[in-house]
């Protein structure tokens, strides 16, 4: 029986190694070669640059505009971010502690949300901004991404939400506090790990969006940074050592936000998996 457990360990943790081999390899590589310059890619694809030199990264940055880009992205994601955390919060507050009307209907109608992907309605919601003045506009974006992102972050909050002893609650009433103290300074600290599951699954996703601000978006200067490197790409689709610098600096933000808070992160998921 020892020795199966010991053979079952052995093969999941072999099969792990491989997957992060593939996994890390294409981004080692594109980081490596954000060093070289296009004679030495082509001459030596798979070794470390000769010299580390960030002459590509100035070029990328500036030919590829990545600064209007890189601000784009950055007031998107955390407003995006922002919103869906404030209002799927509450959401969930209310669905998790108050008793009303039509209570179970909205909680399966915001559930309903996540079998639905958002790009399958792309016509009526590329009709509804164009009608409200939203088109070719970070506020439109903004709009997108957090109504798309709030049925997930319900669905995982209430269940956390669910778990917080009413008693704590209670008692905090008693001392005079309101229900928004008890949200505010209870509540939420409580689920500290499953906000940052929510605002890293959403910041991730939206910083990496290519689809809506490709409908969305017509104007120069406006792109955010997928889009901007797919059109620097097509205007110097045989630059790789430019495009591997480029695309170096947009997964920068999201490595060092995951850094940051992996912990909580790690928290979150382990927690939410044994709901």
């Amino acid at each position: 029986m020892l020795r199966t457990g010991i053979v079952a360990r052995t093969i999941i943790y072999a099969i792990l190694i491989v997957y992060m081999i593939l996994i890390i390899t294409p981004f080692l590589m594109i980081f490596m070669n954000s060093f070289k310059s296009l004679r030495e890619i082509f001459l030596r694809p798979f070794s470390p640059p000769s010299r580390f030199t960030f002459e590509n990264y100035i070029k990328a940055w500036k030919k590829a505009n990545l600064t209007n880009a890189f601000l784009n992205s950055a007031i998107v994601s955390f407003a995006s971010v922002a919103g869906i955390l404030l209002v799927s919060s509450m959401l969930a507050y209310a669905i998790s502690r108050y008793e009303f009307p039509l209570r179970r209907f909205l909680y399966i109608y915001v559930i309903a949300g996540l079998a639905l992907p958002a790009r399958l309605a792309i016509i009526p919601i590329y009709v509804i901004l164009q009608k409200i003045n939203l088109l070719d506009t970070r506020l439109g974006l903004i709009t997108i991404y957090v109504s798309t992102g709030i049925a997930f972050a319900t669905f995982l909050l209430k269940n956390f939400m669910d778990d917080i002893p009413v008693e704590i609650e209670e008692s905090a009433r008693m001392d005079g506090a309101t229900p928004w103290t008890i949200f505010t300074k209870i509540d939420l600290p409580l689920i500290r790990p499953a906000l940052v599951v929510v605002g890293i699954v959403n910041f991730v996703g939206i910083w990496n969006d290519f689809f809506f601000p490709l409908i969305i978006i017509n104007s120069r200067g406006k792109e955010t940074i997928p889009l901007a490197i797919s059109i620097f790409f097509g205007e110097y689709s045989n630059q790789w050592q430019l495009i591997s610098a480029a695309l170096s600096m947009s997964v920068l933000p999201i490595m060092i936000t995951f850094f940051i808070l992996s912990r909580y992160f790690i928290v979150g998921m382990t927690q939410g998996a044994i709901k």
